[in-house]
């Protein structure tokens, strides 16, 4: 059920935006952000994935809740700062989100480290020179070295692209489908892209599960006979004789009943006049007019 909006008790705030934040799990009083869960320095899942929020049970969220209450935040100086940085002995702690405005890094992966600007993770591959860069994605020129705000794909290295640009396209093709635009490289790119805390969530892309490809999909599934005779219609088909529907055995993107195609009844394959040119697949190669 949806839930009017509330402050994460982690990071007060009442923004909602699932790509910046995770899902807001609300439960048992608390409201919380997914990703200011899974960065909370203090915490750990010692639950079950059903139990608690994401396996953080209920009286572990409430002791670090209690934990931050006695750290301020080393960027907007309020308390409540659940982020510690991972760099030896450095004591700044953050709010999850004012890190990220801030310039420090929160990893997506394995223990889900988070580095303040000073001791994040940095690239330090070596580009040729080049003239001007432009960003993959936005095509705006770019300074041609790494920095927080200006990544290089590991791989090629002369992809080049806006912090803020990949990660909208981390966002959308997702784990299953995130690699370099330019190279097409994935296990080396990915592995980099996760190291300097970008959020590539692990399911499949965003125009999938839309639905806008749909159609690749689903199977073909009616007569495309210029004139189709069969009684039942053209999307009717029958396991065996003169109604069965046969697919392109090319493109699979046209159809016939056998007998519309003039086809004899033990005709195993059929190709449509696209594929075939002429002979059986020449009768749909007329329309309906």
């Amino acid at each position: 059920p949806s839930c009017s909006p509330a402050t994460c008790a982690l990071c007060r705030r009442a923004d909602g935006d699932p790509e910046l934040f995770g899902q807001t799990c609300r439960r048992d009083g608390l409201c919380l952000h997914e990703d200011c869960l899974y960065h909370a320095s203090g915490l750990s899942q010692r639950g079950a994935d059903g139990e608690g929020f994401y396996g953080f049970l209920f009286p572990d969220i409430r002791q670090e809740l209690r934990r931050a209450a006695q750290k301020t935040c080393c960027v907007c100086r309020r308390r409540g700062a659940s982020v510690a940085c991972q760099g030896r002995r450095c004591p700044r702690n953050f709010h999850f989100p004012c890190g990220g405005e801030r310039g420090c890094v929160s990893q997506f992966f394995g223990e889900f480290k988070s580095f303040c600007w000073q001791h994040r993770p940095v690239q330090r591959v070596r580009v040729p020179q080049r003239g001007q860069a432009r960003c993959l994605i936005c095509q705006e020129v770019v300074a041609g070295r790494p920095r927080f705000s200006i990544l290089v794909c590991p791989a090629c290295r002369s992809a080049w692209f806006h912090r803020a640009c990949i990660q909208g396209q981390a966002l959308r093709s997702a784990l299953h489908h995130f690699r370099c635009p330019l190279c097409q490289d994935v296990p080396t790119f990915q592995a980099e892209m996760f190291r300097l805390g970008i959020k590539i969530p692990d399911r499949d892309a965003a125009w999938e599960l839309e639905g806008a490809f749909d159609d690749h999909y689903r199977r073909h599934g009616s007569c495309d006979a210029a004139r189709c005779l069969c009684p039942g219609g053209r999307e009717h088909t029958d396991d065996d004789g003169p109604w069965r529907l046969l697919l392109c055995g090319s493109c699979g993107s046209r159809g016939t009943h056998g007998h519309c195609g003039g086809l004899d009844e033990a005709a195993g394959s059929w190709e449509c006049g696209d594929c075939a040119g002429t002979g059986t697949g020449e009768g749909l190669d007329g329309g309906d007019g």
